[in-house]
């Protein structure tokens, strides 16, 4: 996710950083790709990690409340 994140930064850099005729359209394109990018990878590793202790901890209030009735290690 990383990789391809920075690839697309790199790419849009360009856009961002040009110079030239035309730039001044160009560039507030660069700012919103390079600054959605940064902002979407940072919710995305820090969200990922909270919403899999949620479901975590989700699945096993609900296998303790059932107790017996459900078994997943027992099923063959």
């Amino acid at each position: 996710i990383m990789m391809t994140t920075m690839a697309a930064i790199f790419g849009a850099l360009p856009l961002m950083l040009g110079t030239g005729t035309g730039s001044e359209l160009r560039h507030p394109l660069g700012v919103t790709i390079v600054g959605g990018l940064i902002l979407s990878q940072l919710l995305t590793l820090f969200t990922t990690p909270v919403i899999y202790l949620y479901f975590d901890r989700l699945g096993r209030a609900v296998r303790q409340r059932l107790g017996t009735a459900f078994n997943p290690e027992g099923a063959v």
